[in-house]
């Protein structure tokens, strides 16, 4: 029973969270991250799932800085962003998404503010062999989990993957709006967006139109679908 009850706090935190950065991002306001973590100290802690929150939202916490033409993170802003990046490291036997995830989010960090404790590392990027071969239902839904990867300019191993398959990543997408899947298809769409030769039969535009409208209750795919749009029409720094 605990640990349901700490699964749905953790899920209102995560849409309190994204549903700020929408809104940032609508607006072009700055997105303020200090104020939202108040306890939460690592993965054991219960009482404030908020700072777990910025870990599940990942790299995207610093989305409005990224894609509008508004000032940097504050420092104690990218201070909370930190301390998730420090508090919830992935496990040896994590999911690659889990530490790619972790990566990118290690990866912003050091492009913000170098000097914070945290940003220090290597950045060797993790292995993504795993999507060489991957069929495209599969491509799909990871490269949805993994949207926060999908901006202007990125170059990593999973970016490369994705713009080696548009075509494969254009049927995942279909499928997912078939399958009433509307997270999955917004993180697609979100990198269809960044893709040469997606077929124009797609009609990319109306369909996360369609997908803002059926599935713009949950605030991760009105985020994903958003931060499309905003990269669709070039409204960018």
């Amino acid at each position: 029973m605990e640990q349901s009850g700490t699964s749905t706090r953790l899920a209102g935190a995560v849409q309190g969270l994204t549903s700020e950065l929408v809104s940032a991002l609508r607006s072009g306001d700055r997105f303020r991250l200090a104020g939202t973590v108040t306890e939460g100290h690592g993965p054991e802690t219960t009482a404030d799932p908020s700072l777990a929150a910025v870990r599940v939202v990942g790299a995207d916490v610093v989305l409005p800085s990224v894609l509008l033409r508004c000032p940097p993170p504050e420092p104690d802003d990218l201070t909370v962003f930190s301390r998730a990046v420090h508090a919830y490291p992935p496990p040896a036997e994590a999911a690659p998404t889990s530490v790619w995830s972790h990566w990118a989010m290690r990866r912003a960090l050091l492009r913000l503010d170098a000097s914070l404790d945290g940003a220090s590392g290597d950045g060797t990027e993790p292995g993504a062999a795993w999507l060489d071969d991957a069929p495209w239902q599969f491509l799909t839904h990871q490269l949805a989990v993994l949207a926060a990867l999908a901006l202007p300019g990125e170059d990593c191993a999973v970016a490369r993957a994705a713009r080696r398959r548009p075509v494969d990543i254009a049927r995942g997408f279909v499928r997912a709006v078939r399958r009433r899947d509307w997270l999955q298809a917004a993180g697609a769409g979100r990198w269809l967006v960044l893709l040469d030769d997606v077929p124009q039969t797609l009609g990319l535009d109306t369909g996360l139109e369609f997908v803002a409208q059926m599935g713009g209750e949950d605030a991760r795919v009105a985020l994903q679908v958003q931060a499309a749009q905003l990269m669709r029409t070039g409204v960018l720094v």
